[in-house]
């Protein structure tokens, strides 16, 4: 959930933790790029980055957050848990509350609440107070969100909407958005958006603001 604002949002990416909080990421990153046959240039260009910035990615220097993580996902064609080098057993339709596992990206956490390689992504998503909330996303195709518990800010171009619990908004996602957690307890949503199937679609999150390191 890809930006005219010139400086570099805060959580867009982070150092790449000794632990490897995401250790399948980067050989991911760069085996569905290939797959993809896009150069690097070419899929930093999709993805707003400069080629040095998604060189660290694919090279574990830096580890993305969940935002950059589904931008890679719509410029590849894939899904977040291909990104993650997570398999699911064929398509089933019933995701099991035991089988979504937490994954932490940027400051959020997410758990997939959808199964991969559909034309929907659906993810149950934990976002924290002052996470990301001044990144400007703007991409192709649709957002559903639904407010679980907390209150949210979401800025739709230039109107601020304010969510509670139970309320839900469904947009067009090349309208510039914001998503803030009202709430020090943070926010907990549902959150489905579309996904593209063209590895050339041009996409942004955050400022294209060449090498973001």
């Amino acid at each position: 959930m890809s930006s005219p604002e010139t400086e570099r949002p805060p959580g867009a990416d982070s150092p790449a933790d000794p632990a490897g909080a995401l250790p399948a990421v980067a050989p991911q990153l760069r085996a569905l790029r290939r797959q993809a046959s896009l150069t690097l240039e070419a899929a930093a260009r999709a993805a707003g980055l400069s080629p040095a910035h998604l060189s660290r990615l694919e090279t574990g220097q830096r580890q993305p957050s969940l935002p950059m993580l589904l931008t890679l996902a719509r410029v590849y064609g894939t899904t977040v848990s291909e990104l993650l080098g997570e398999t699911v057993a064929g398509r089933d339709a019933v995701v099991r509350a035991a089988d979504m596992e937490p994954t932490a990206a940027g400051g959020w956490t997410y758990w997939q609440a959808g199964a991969s390689g559909r034309g929907m992504q659906a993810l149950r998503v934990h976002v924290p107070y002052g996470s990301q909330g001044d990144i400007v996303r703007v991409h192709p195709g649709e957002e559903w969100l639904h407010v679980l518990r907390g209150r949210l800010r979401l800025r739709l171009g230039d109107t601020t909407h304010r969510l509670a619990a139970g309320d839900s908004a469904h947009f067009d996602s090349l309208t510039p958005h914001r998503i803030a957690a009202e709430d020090h307890d943070g926010v907990d949503l549902l959150f489905v958006h579309t996904l593209l199937q063209s590895p050339t679609a041009a996409l942004c999150l955050g400022p294209a603001s060449g090498d973001a390191s």
